[in-house]
């Protein structure tokens, strides 16, 4: 079975969020891609591929909201934390 190219993309987000080095990132954006990647606009899995990039350590800490995330970061990052029920606004 061949995949699409957008199909290919969705599969490695998917895999690069479940397989994180930190298990408490595997647990907020495993699920997070399995509910949401497909629904997900062009410019938000661009946004979401960055989020994907940045440090598990720094990601934990911006999406708890111990600390302030990146300006760019932050709209994705609001979203993941809805999602994962850290932050209910």
């Amino acid at each position: 079975m061949t995949l699409t190219p957008e199909q290919a993309r969705l599969k490695m987000l998917r895999m690069r969020s479940w397989r994180r080095g930190m298990k408490e990132m595997d647990l907020i954006l495993g699920p997070y891609a399995d509910a949401h990647l497909e629904t997900l606009s062009g410019p938000e899995l661009d946004a979401y591929d960055k989020v994907l990039s940045e440090n598990d350590q720094d990601l934990y800490l911006w999406v708890t909201g111990a600390q302030d995330a990146p300006e760019w970061l932050q709209p994705m990052l609001h979203k993941i934390a809805l999602a994962a029920g850290v932050t209910k606004t």
